[in-house]
């Protein structure tokens, strides 16, 4: 098996991957310029929450944003080419990580991915064919890459769906509550659409075809009965999404994949039929197996560790959200709340005034519903009153929240000082409560009143 996994195969479907992926990124930089995407979330801002560990970052949230994403579309074009990609990869994951972690306002999965592949594209010989590099030093050419290449994207994908295929299995997804939200709430499509959308055999048709889709594409891609099929499928799924929920450039993004899942040979002769054609009968390229076993080996089994760690984390994750993100648990829920906070003088035990909007804007202050960030925003508000001459404890009072539209609960223990508390994303905090809700709740009313709501919003 190790050295199936060292056999030379044509190189086609990388070199090909590599052009998408630079367009891909191209699109991202360029749109998130033009739609001022940068501007609301580094420029327009007093503060931002990073990931946590990552709140230097916010020393470049200035103008210097204008710069790094004109250096992302830079970046994107050389790596697109081919020219000096070795340095246009690097520079391009690099400088995307300055952005994805940066921010979690504007938290998308796709963002993550898009690291992600960054990161492996950095270590993988993709100029080595249909590039400026290979034109100008031909001693880089090749027309193989091992067969590993292929697989760790097919495992990295392969990933994404499984683990959001599993995470769809929880009530409210199996009874259309999260898809019947997410359609009342959209006012961009036609009204013969939103029609549509009311229904709700759609809304549970959606919920089921999501499961199917996710849990089944990968392997329809791989057995060759079944490729074309899923090929159209997800050009539909994908298409579709891209229409309703707006979600930018991962719908094509997650098209884009596709390329790793057919015979390369058949990637060969559709892209570059100029192309050599070579037959290399089990030949093994033994010049990557350090990459392989000391890099790729490593990554692929954080990738697949990484997003079971909620399984391991007391609580349900979708009230606490320990080990939520970097799970791929996309589109599963909304969520929504608000919090106040109180803030104490520790030398004088005096409340001091103070009001979220002093540090945040609108929609920061709409992402106060999860515990890291609420943590996050406690230690904000102490550096805030430090910078003042103030020593502070900082108590979240009011944290109601909300998830799918069901009636808020308390989220976090009011008695806490939660800017004298310590963060570890691998553990339980046990100043995050339980979800509670009414002990009279019903379930069904709830949804109806959701509903009304829904419509007299419209």
């Amino acid at each position: 098996m190790w050295k199936k996994a060292f056999q030379k195969i044509d190189n086609s479907s990388l070199v090909v991957f590599r052009i998408f992926f630079g367009i891909i990124f191209l699109a991202e930089a360029v749109g998130a310029l033009a739609l001022k995407w940068v501007d609301r979330n580094f420029i327009d801002t007093t503060t931002n929450f990073t990931f946590i560990g990552f709140e230097w970052l916010l020393h470049l949230q200035n103008e210097t944003m204008y710069v790094i994403f004109g250096l992302i579309a830079v970046a994107s074009i050389g790596v697109m080419l081919g020219y000096k990609y070795r340095f246009s990869v690097i520079a391009l994951t690099v400088l995307w990580s300055l952005t994805y972690f940066g921010q979690k306002t504007s938290y998308n999965n796709h963002y993550y991915l898009m690291w992600l592949i960054g990161l492996i594209m950095c270590f993988l010989p993709a100029n080595a064919y249909a590039s400026i590099d290979a034109k100008q030093n031909p001693s880089i050419k090749k027309n193989y890459m091992p067969q590993w290449v292929r697989l760790v994207f097919i495992i990295q994908v392969s990933c994404v769906y499984i683990y959001a295929t599993i995470a769809k299995f929880y009530p409210d997804w199996l009874d259309g509550t999260v898809t019947r939200n997410m359609f009342m709430g959209m006012t961009n499509v036609p009204d013969a659409v939103q029609v549509l959308f009311k229904k709700t055999e759609f809304q549970l048709f959606i919920a089921y075809m999501g499961i199917a889709f996710d849990g089944l594409i990968v392997p329809a891609l791989l057995w060759k009965r079944t490729r074309w099929f899923a090929i159209i499928a997800s050009l539909i799924f994908h298409i579709f999404n891209s229409i309703t929920l707006q979600i930018g450039v991962f719908p094509y993004f997650a098209l884009s994949f596709c390329v790793f899942f057919f015979p390369p040979n058949q990637i060969r002769d559709f892209f570059f039929r100029k192309k050599t054609k070579e037959e290399y009968n089990g030949e093994t390229a033994d010049d990557y197996v350090g990459i392989f076993k000391y890099f790729f080996v490593p990554y692929l089994i954080i990738q697949i560790l990484l997003p079971i760690r909620h399984w391991f984390i007391k609580g349900d994750v979708l009230w606490t959200e320990e080990g939520h993100r970097l799970s791929w648990r996309m589109m599963l829920r909304s969520r929504s709340g608000e919090v106040a906070f109180k803030v104490i003088d520790k030398k004088t035990n005096k409340r001091l005034l103070f009001n979220n909007a002093e540090l945040l804007n609108d929609k920061q202050k709409r992402r106060l519903n999860t515990p890291d960030v609420i943590w996050q925003m406690a230690h904000k508000i102490k550096n805030h009153f430090k910078s003042q001459g103030k020593d502070v404890a900082v108590y979240a009072i009011r944290s109601s929240v909300s998830i799918n539209m069901r009636p808020s609960s308390r989220l976090i223990d009011p008695e806490v000082d939660l800017a004298a508390e310590e963060w570890n994303s691998f553990k339980h905090h046990d100043w995050i409560l339980e979800e509670k809700p009414p002990k009279d709740f019903d379930v069904n009313k709830n949804k109806v009143e959701n509903l009304k709501k829904l419509k007299h919003q419209k």
